[in-house]
């Protein structure tokens, strides 16, 4: 059922002790959609992504998903509900269970939609029950809280600028607000398949709620704007080898599955012939060459090791009770994609608040990695590492990982390709200045309006420090000073 009524036109985790209070162009060819809307019911991200077998032909382009995410608009969209679905909402935000709602934007109410709360162990560090760090449970607790917006509520076809899934991400946990949409940016300047983000500002039920990072699902829609075939599967979290180096059976694939699995005839071979491949053939750089883009990998490598990306697919965490990683080392925040056409796999980045954190030190008591990229240490068993004393192996111990990191020759030409393109420091600085410049009011209007909000100085403050961080990462020269606090974990 379809209603649109015109008015007119961590995993992730990063857990820390900080609370509430605290033009780009696509990677491959993109292909456009149209705007639709919709309906109801509770799912988990683990379980509502799997209907997204997207393999439908591209839509007009009329009213597309570039206009929702242009670098240029800093958009407004209002989530209305009633109260008592954002009582219960408000009551358990870690359910991550939908109530039914209405999206407007721009005049035009699209409904009904689903909506909820959003997050792993990180998004809701301070902001539930009690504000314990790891919390099971409890009512809300900060004003903003990541929020998800599900556009096919009771119409699996129904579409928003060509989108299913709107992501708002509270961006609690940076002070810069700049991690996700600066990332993402320079992953897909390089070449790499990566969401698009840019901010937003969000009204729930007519009040002003805060500034959030809006960054694009990675599903169906995603996989057929960067590529010019996209029908093909779509997995997350699964690692083509476990820790042993054995590969993963085509069960575990399907584990995590997030396209086609609904499809009589769905075939998973390619995922599982890379992972046996790898597993058991001896001229890795040739396989490697066979199964991937090697300028896409050697660029994903260096923009994630540049950012210091370390809560994603080079952080291997072993046996973390709170990340349920069990006894094996794994790691996470990524998705593969499977190109049927091509016969390659592509490897793209998730979550990328954690990013930018480590670089001046390991201001982050979790995620830190301390290997360069290749090295390995403790004869390749784990580790105790950071703060807390958390084991995790080296991510060159992988036999994937370990191949990637054997091209040399590539990944001294597309480094220095990336420090003088996308990472130069005229090209970040003019990027920072200009989005700065656009949510600044934004900024200020939480701060006014929420005494939970991030304080306006204190966000110019940490824009200062992600610029010197930024320029030691290109090997600049910077005051002393900025290597002895964050202004986040140790001040």
């Amino acid at each position: 059922m379809k209603i649109s009524k015109r008015v007119f036109i961590f995993f992730a985790f990063t857990l820390f002790s900080v609370s509430c209070s605290s033009s780009d162009s696509p990677a491959d060819e993109r292909v456009s959609s149209t705007e639709v809307t919709t309906t109801s019911i509770a799912a988990e991200d683990s379980e509502e992504d799997k209907d997204e077998n997207d393999s439908s032909p591209a839509i007009e382009e009329s009213r597309d998903s570039s206009y929702i995410f242009d670098q240029n608009r800093l958009h407004t969209f209002e989530l209305v509900l009633p109260q008592s679905a954002l009582d219960e909402l408000d009551a358990d935000p870690m359910a991550e269970e939908y109530v039914e709602g209405e999206l407007v934007f721009e005049g035009e109410t699209i409904g009904p939609v689903g909506i909820r709360y959003k997050g792993a162990v990180g998004a809701w560090v301070g902001c539930v029950g009690s504000g314990e760090i790891f919390a099971d449970g409890g009512a809300k607790a900060c004003t903003k809280l990541s929020m998800k917006v599900k556009i096919n509520w009771d119409d699996p076809d129904a579409e928003f600028f060509g989108l299913r899934k709107l992501q708002f991400h509270s961006q609690n946990l940076d002070q810069t607000h700049m991690h996700e949409r600066l990332g993402y940016w320079l992953f897909r300047e390089m070449g790499v398949p990566a969401p698009r983000s840019v901010h937003a500002r969000l009204v729930v039920n007519g009040e002003f709620v805060g500034l959030f990072a809006l960054t694009e699902q990675i599903d169906g829609r995603f996989t057929r704007h960067n590529f010019e075939d996209g029908t093909g599967n779509l997995y997350k979290e699964v690692w083509p080898l476990r820790s042993n180096g054995e590969p993963r059976t085509g069960e575990e694939f399907y584990e995590g599955l997030k396209t086609n699995e609904n499809d009589d005839d769905l075939d998973m071979s390619q995922m599982v012939s890379f992972a046996e491949q790898i597993a058991t053939q001896e001229d890795m750089q040739e396989t490697m060459r066979q199964w991937m883009d090697i300028e896409e990998i050697i660029s994903y490598a260096i923009v994630d090791r540049s950012i210091r990306n370390d809560d994603g697919a080079f952080h291997w965490y072993c046996s973390f009770e709170e990340a349920n990683f069990g006894n094996e080392c794994n790691n996470h925040n990524f998705y593969w994609y499977s190109n049927p056409s091509t016969g390659k796999v592509h490897l793209i980045p998730w979550d990328l608040d954690n990013s930018f954190e480590n670089i001046l030190f390991d201001a982050n008591p979790v995620t830190p990695i301390p290997d360069k990229w290749g090295e390995t240490r403790n004869g390749c068993e784990p580790f105790s590492y950071g703060m807390w004393n958390l084991t995790q192996r080296s991510a060159a111990c992988d036999k994937i990982i370990y191949t990637w990191t054997t091209f040399d020759e590539e990944y001294e030409r597309i480094y220095n390709e990336f420090m003088q393109g996308p990472f130069a420091k005229e090209q970040v600085e003019s990027l920072l200045d200009t989005w700065e410049e656009q949510i600044a009011p934004v900024v200020r209007e939480a701060a006014e309006t929420h005494d939970d909000a991030l304080r306006f100085e204190v966000w110019q403050n940490a824009l200062n420090r992600f610029r010197q961080s930024l320029a030691h990462a290109r090997g600049e020269e910077i005051p002393k000073e900025f290597f002895n606090s964050s202004g986040r974990f140790n001040d």
